[in-house]
């Protein structure tokens, strides 16, 4: 793991677009690693000087060969190690004392392969910081500047320049789906900057890369595998900057299905794992998420081919009823917004069509355009008109080059002489239908992605729509701090939590602790009868598990008889739980239960989580996560998307709930976590919405602090 927060000024530019290379296991023999570097060099026209270094060659193509990285001259800007492990930190050490710039290893079996491993790694990372020296790998596949023509990979690689087209540059833990996912995009004819596999990230991350690469000219998009962000903090500023420099970051995370971390105390670090808390925290920062490989090759061709990015309401041109239908259960499932679009709101689109084809969202033009091509131009004329129009798809039915060149050229024609104003997406409907080559040169080179599928192109654009719509600007409600929080350490029990929250403004109801029977009678008289009795402890989580809720205690003798029932239940329970004694609070009105929790990540930051909660909350799991800084509409938003989100509006008669206060309170708990530090959870389980103007109670708290 790299140490240092950032690399020297200018060592990714020695290592991403080097001027003399050195290649350390250099050979001849037919599939060996440095043989296949040599020729990927020499192939691509690399310019600077190469230095093959190998004790056992006196040349290898045609190339004086050194005999040890101690002949090198001094200043070299890369070398890129095809040796075996066992030799690299010697390597590493003598390169470090040649000055060279970067290091790409391709070696494996180090952090790994074990514990000897993990030491030789953490050593060359000590190394390279020592000598402000790049590291690219260890368990790497290199790199590729396809800008410059510079492979330093071991896969035979032709780099072909992006040339004045927008670019991907590709940033990649792993080397093999870095090497698929430029397979790919060059396949389509997309245009890549860089492709950089990390691998181990000894000395450098991802982080570095992307940071590099937002500044780079070359780029306009980033697409990027990550199985594990070493230095998420330094990633959350560079998707920041690249969201300002209007780069957009498409990421692509194995890991959904992973366990989540223990969490010692609360509902909230059970519901918020690792991949839920990461992808909310990246996606707040201007991350596109990917859900797979394909996906990410699909978002980042849209993104890197199209002008403007998918946005707003989506129109959809089809020729099929049945794929109008297929098209509005597809928009329903991925909550792709579709345009409002009819007779009556569209003026221009109905004077194009024949009167037999009524205006609506999908619309269906039947066969009309083999007799009438010029009607696709017409047709997308108009939407691309119409302010209700976002993005366009296209889908259509390519049977055949005969069928292809009547609907193609004529698709064209509505593009000619306009500005790019609105992404125009070309999805055909029969994937493996005989499309010229031509054809689909004509379509990118227009700025027209073309998708063999229909679906993959919504998904994309799903993705690409939802992304344009996010809101990133930050609350700016001021961080909250706890008075009374110093000193503490470990689970805060319910009674203290409620202490030290309520006068920040979250509500509780009414009560008082009581340590003694005697003092329990004294504080249900002051709350006012009935009550509830809930033993405190910080090592009952749990308290109806133990037996430890009673309710609806109605007078004085309840109240004894509750203490004395309390204390043998939670004894049955656990004996080595000792109870500091008993909160007891006014039985409240009815309402629905939800759960706000709160998790300050050590490496993500602070996350608020709130959903339907309840004794089902963990098995429902009906939740969703806030950044603790979003602004109040946006959680609203947020709110509203919950599977069972209906239920707050009013479902079947009942009243409109009070989702503001909710809301509010989702905000008070994220400045209480940005204030605070040392809080590592705070669990609100449950809270008791009510009607609209009516608010909300946290009936529980438990706080666990560091």
């Amino acid at each position: 793991m790299s140490q240092d927060p950032q690399l020297p000024a200018g060592a990714i530019d020695r290592l991403l677009r080097p001027r003399s290379v050195a290649v350390v296991g250099a050979s001849d023999k037919p599939g060996a690693l440095g043989t296949t570097l040599l020729g990927n060099l020499d192939r691509n026209g690399f310019a600077g000087p190469i230095y093959p270094v190998n004790p056992k060659r006196d040349e290898i193509m045609g190339r004086k060969c050194l005999a040890s990285v101690d002949a090198l001259p001094e200043g070299v800007d890369v070398a890129v190690l095809a040796i075996p492990r066992a030799g690299v930190l010697d390597a590493v050490l003598a390169l470090a004392g040649r000055k060279v710039g970067g290091v790409v290893i391709f070696s494996a079996g180090f952090a790994e392969g074990g514990e000897e491993g993990l030491a030789e790694q953490q050593e060359i990372a000590r190394i390279a910081h020592a000598a402000g020296m790049v590291v690219e790998g260890p368990n790497c596949l290199g790199l590729v500047n396809y800008v410059d023509r510079i492979p330093l990979t071991f896969v035979e690689t032709n780099a072909v320049p992006p040339g004045n087209r927008r670019a991907t540059g590709i940033v990649s833990q792993s080397g093999a789906m870095a090497a698929v996912l430029s397979t790919t995009l060059v396949a389509r004819d997309v245009g890549v900057s860089f492709s950089i596999s990390t691998g181990n990230e000894a000395a450098s991350g991802v982080e570095d890369y992307v940071d590099w690469l937002v500044d780079d000219p070359a780029t306009h998009v980033i697409a990027m595998i990550v199985e594990q962000f070493r230095k998420p903090q330094r990633f959350l500023d560079a998707a920041r900057r690249a969201q300002a420099a209007g780069k957009p970051i498409v990421l692509l995370h194995p890991g959904k299905s992973s366990a989540a971390r223990e969490s010692a105390a609360t509902h909230t670090g059970a519901m918020a794992g690792d991949y839920k808390l990461m992808r909310v925290m990246v996606e707040r920062a201007g991350v596109v998420m990917a859900e797979s490989l394909e996906e990410l090759g699909d978002i980042a061709e849209i993104a890197v081919r199209c002008a403007v990015l998918p946005s707003g309401a989506t129109a959809v041109l089809g020729e099929s009823g049945a794929f109008k239908a297929l098209v509005l259960d597809l928009a329903e499932e991925l909550e792709l917004p579709l345009a409002d679009l009819d007779d009556d709101n569209a003026p221009a689109l109905r004077a194009v069509l024949p009167p037999f084809v009524p205006v609506s969202n999908p619309l269906d033009i039947t066969a009309q355009g083999l007799s009438e091509p010029a009607i696709y131009t017409r047709t997308l004329a108009a939407l691309l008109d119409d302010e209700a129009v976002g993005t366009i798809i296209a889908g259509i039915i390519q049977s055949d080059p005969v069928t292809c060149t009547i609907k193609v050229p004529p698709i064209l024609a509505a593009l000619e002489g306009r500005a790019a104003t609105k992404p125009v997406i070309f999805a055909g409907l029969d994937e493996g239908a005989g499309i010229p080559a031509e054809r689909i040169a004509a379509l990118r080179g227009a700025g027209i992605p073309w998708f063999p599928s229909t679906e993959r192109a919504f998904r994309a654009v799903q993705r690409l729509t939802a992304f344009s719509a996010r809101a990133f600007d930050a609350t700016h409600a001021a961080p909250l701090p706890v008075p009374g929080l110093a000193g503490m350490a470990g689970v805060v029990p319910e009674y203290r939590a409620k202490q030290l929250l309520a006068p920040l403004g979250i509500p509780f109801p009414q009560g008082r602790f009581a340590a003694s029977a005697d003092e329990a009678v004294e504080a249900a008289r002051a709350v006012g009868y009935p009550v509830a009795m809930k033993a405190q402890a910080a090592a009952l989580g749990h308290k109806s598990d133990a037996g430890g809720v009673l309710l609806n205690l109605a007078d004085d003798a309840a109240v004894r008889g509750g203490w004395d029932r309390i204390h043998a239940n939670v004894a049955g329970y656990s004996a080595a739980i000792h109870l500091d004694g008993v909160l007891i609070e006014g039985m409240g009105q009815r309402g629905l239960e939800m759960i706000i929790g709160a998790k300050a990540d050590p490496e993500w930051g602070p996350v608020v989580l709130a959903g339907f909660g309840g004794v089902t909350a963990e098995i429902l799991q009906d939740v969703c996560l806030f950044p603790a800084d979003l602004p109040h509409d946006a959680i609203v938003a947020g709110l509203m998307r919950l599977k069972s989100a209906a239920l707050l509006s009013g479902y079947r008669g009942s009243p409109a709930l009070d989702v503001a206060a909710l809301a509010r309170l989702i905000g008070t708990v994220g400045q209480i976590l940005r204030a605070e530090p040392r809080i590592a959870e705070i669990d609100l389980n449950p809270v008791i919405l009510h009607p609209a103007g009516q608010g909300v109670v946290a009936l529980d708290a438990l706080m666990l602090v560091r």
